[in-house]
């Protein structure tokens, strides 16, 4: 969401895509704020010199479960939707975006918690009756 070119406002894929959602299809502010924040996306933000925009505009939900949950979902899945290793991932988008580029700093400071929350999701997933 948000990479479209009509969308790429501010380039920064989170941001562009919930204004879309909620400026112009009126989504649930609930779901707006889970795009705007998916995957530790304020610390991207802060790279990019939007953090403030981003908090003022989109807060962060309250449901820990649901954030990990999405991260866990962006995080196990590769940009064509195979299923993926969260390190794969992570390597993944390293590779692509390059170490030492903006969203390669990012997703070195964000993989603790991205590591984190897919592991209380795995957690949580393994606790459940088959």
């Amino acid at each position: 969401m948000g990479y479209a070119p009509r969308l790429a406002v501010t380039g920064f894929h989170p941001l562009d895509g919930a204004r879309f959602l909620r400026d112009i299809h009126a989504a649930d502010g609930r779901l707006v704020r889970l795009v705007a924040n998916h995957s530790l996306a304020l610390l991207e933000a802060e790279e990019r010199g939007l953090r403030d925009v981003l908090e003022v505009e989109f807060p962060l939900l309250d449901d820990q479960r649901l954030v990990d949950a999405l991260v866990y979902c962006d995080m196990t899945t590769t940009p064509d939707g195979e299923i993926t290793s969260v390190e794969a991932r992570l390597a993944e988008i390293t590779a692509r975006y390059g170490s030492d580029s903006l969203v390669g700093r990012f997703i070195r400071r964000a993989s603790p918690e991205i590591l984190a929350a897919v592991e209380r999701v795995e957690t949580a997933l393994a606790a459940q009756p088959r």
